[in-house]
């Protein structure tokens, strides 16, 4: 006699995959995710206060901190904007010739045996000691300071493209190789996708470089009459601590927001990847 085996609906297949997807999404709102940044965040606060109310010429207090913030936003707006303006073009440029770079690297073994120690000397040398040469050579104006911020970002992003064009998964590379794939097809149909991550985990380090490149730059840049790197070296020197701390402040908001984004771009790019789809399991 025959038995029939059970068919399991379409309905019912999809249901424990939704249920799973619902708490993949609702697992960034429970408390184990926020409860422990939030308790580090009030203690940190605690101990400034103590630190202030002790010793206020280390730490102004935490409240002179906010009225200057709300006092004046608009001052910390347009800084703000000036300095993220040089780390967002320090970054296209150094992360864009590093990009082309790699991609020109992975295609001529010969120009990778010749551009990466030079790229490695560069990697070494103190960006302070170059940053008053670059002013001396380019002024005082917004040049000498993105190319301080292209110079911090430009290393690690051509080492990681670097890797993960050459990190190709060798058996895919003798498919396209039995279709006939031109050099052309694989460079853009694989090696290009497969270092995706590889780009995007570059980028994840180098945004928040920008921001230090961008104020190392307006340090050294004494001329300099905008930027939150300016803000902070012109109120250090005038003991306006709340100035200075305010300043920080915005710093850290910018880093913060730009790893919000490269984690969004993650998201978005990297949905075949297994480190996404682990994520999210």
């Amino acid at each position: 006699m025959a038995t029939s085996t059970p068919v399991r609906s379409r309905s019912g297949d999809d249901a424990p995959v939704r249920r799973r997807g619902t708490r993949a999404r609702g697992s960034a709102l429970s408390p184990g995710v926020w409860l422990p940044t939030a308790v580090a965040v009030v203690l940190v606060g605690f101990a400034w206060s103590a630190i202030a109310a002790d010793q206020p010429y280390l730490l102004p207090p935490l409240s002179e901190v906010g009225a200057i913030l709300v006092e004046d936003p608009l001052l910390f707006l347009t800084n703000a904007w000036s300095t993220l303006s040089i780390a967002l073009l320090g970054v296209a440029c150094g992360a864009g010739t590093a990009f082309v770079l790699a991609l020109l690297m992975s295609e001529v073994p010969v120009l990778r045996r010749a551009i990466m120690p030079l790229a490695v000397v560069l990697n070494v040398t103190p960006v302070v000691a170059l940053a008053p040469a670059l002013v001396v050579a380019f002024g005082f104006g917004m040049a000498p300071k993105v190319i301080v911020t292209a110079i911090i970002t430009f290393f690690p992003v051509l080492i990681n493209v670097t890797t993960g064009l050459r990190s190709v998964s060798v058996p895919v590379l003798h498919v396209f190789s039995t279709l006939h794939a031109s050099r052309m097809e694989v460079l853009l149909r694989l090696r290009v996708p497969s270092s995706l991550p590889y780009t995007l985990a570059a980028l994840r380090v180098v945004f928040p470089l920008s921001i230090v490149g961008a104020v190392v730059a307006e340090f050294v840049a004494a001329g300099s009459s905008s930027g939150l790197g300016t803000m902070i070296r012109n109120s250090a020197a005038t003991a306006r601590l709340e100035y200075v701390y305010a300043a920080v402040a915005c710093l850290a908001t910018m880093g913060v927001l730009m790893l919000a984004l490269i984690t969004l771009l993650e998201r978005r790019l990297l949905f075949w990847h297994e480190s996404q789809q682990r994520t999210t399991s």
